[in-house]
């Protein structure tokens, strides 16, 4: 497996990851961070200290801490795959 780096994480397994909203359509959503716990087409469920919360993927920004301590914004529109589609597609850096 490959090393995960601000310029390949859309194309690696999110699941263990620390995530943050940074920026939400719905402003509700906004500042939610915690370990992202499970990923669907549209969503993410972000374990948080006050229990499980499935954020939409599109319309968001996230920051997702990667293995080496680095944050990486990652608009949620481009992740807005199903895992295994997006993990296949090998999206080009963006």
């Amino acid at each position: 497996m490959r090393t995960i780096t601000p310029g390949n994480v859309v194309n690696h397994e999110l699941i263990g990851l620390k995530v943050k909203v940074v920026e939400a359509d719905n402003k509700a959503q906004k500042g939610i961070e915690g370990r992202v716990v499970d990923e669907t087409k549209g969503s993410l469920v972000v374990e948080t200290q006050r229990g499980e919360k499935k954020v939409d993927k599109k319309g968001r920004t996230f920051a997702f801490t990667i293995p080496s301590g680095k944050r990486v914004r990652v608009d949620g529109n481009v992740i807005a795959y199903r895992p295994e589609d997006r993990i296949k597609r090998r999206l080009e850096k963006w």
